[in-house]
């Protein structure tokens, strides 16, 4: 693929086939997405890559805490809830997705289900939990270096024929994940990223979430030219 074909191609894959992948192809992945910039060269990322027994010990601890009740754990600096236009964004791509899957806004079980999908890491065949220097916590830049190479890596991944899904869900009980991926002490757990090959039967994965037009993202200062 040509890049803009990845770009503008790459959608969120929240179902996958069974066919597993390959560890070869996910250091090949990787190896792309860490020439990513990154502040001063800090190079802050690791990556945990999870498949088989461990991270269905993941899938299946995420879901039993949260189902009872414990409070999540994430590791890095959440938000306040959305307001305003982007709380409509997020609304709008909820709707997407639900009107694509047959689920009614009155249906809770099904609601439920497709909550739990997430916390199952949407049953992808592999995972790769994203991590940072914990001697660098506390700043913005490496979280945003880290979201800098994850969009590298999703990237590349598509190029290659795999789909991802950059997840919180995943990582929301911090110690089962700490646990089973063996996460050592001095690495902060930043996101999850579900990988695998898309099943193109799954409705969700058809979903193209609306995008903010060039004009309405950015200011242009000090250009004399007309827009083309």
């Amino acid at each position: 693929m040509t890049y803009d074909e990845v770009v503008l191609g790459r959608r969120t894959i929240r179902g996958f086939t069974d066919e597993p992948v390959s560890r070869a192809v996910i250091e090949e992945i990787i190896g792309l997405a860490i020439r990513s910039p990154s502040s001063l060269n800090s190079q802050p990322w690791n990556f945990y890559v999870i498949t088989g027994e461990p991270l269905e010990r993941i899938r299946a601890g995420n879901v039993e805490r949260n189902l009872a009740g414990i409070p999540e754990s994430r590791e890095f600096r959440g938000s306040d809830p959305y307001q305003g236009k982007h709380r409509e964004r997020q609304i709008g791509v909820a709707k997407q997705l639900f009107a694509a899957m047959g689920i009614a806004r009155e249906d809770k079980p099904a609601r439920q289900d497709w909550v739990l999908r997430g916390f199952r890491q949407f049953d992808a065949p592999a995972c790769i939990i994203v991590t940072y220097d914990r001697d660098l916590h506390g700043g913005d830049v490496p979280v945003f270096d880290c979201g800098a190479v994850a969009t590298a890596l999703v990237n590349a991944a598509w190029s290659r024929g795999l789909g991802c899904c950059v997840n919180s869900q995943g990582i929301m009980q911090s110690p089962v994940v700490r646990e089973h991926a063996g996460i050592a002490e001095d690495q902060v757990i930043m996101i999850a990223i579900a990988i695998g090959h898309p099943d193109e039967s799954f409705p969700a994965n058809s979903v193209v979430s609306a995008r903010k037009s060039v004009d309405e993202a950015a200011v242009f200062v000090g250009f004399d030219e007309p827009a083309n």
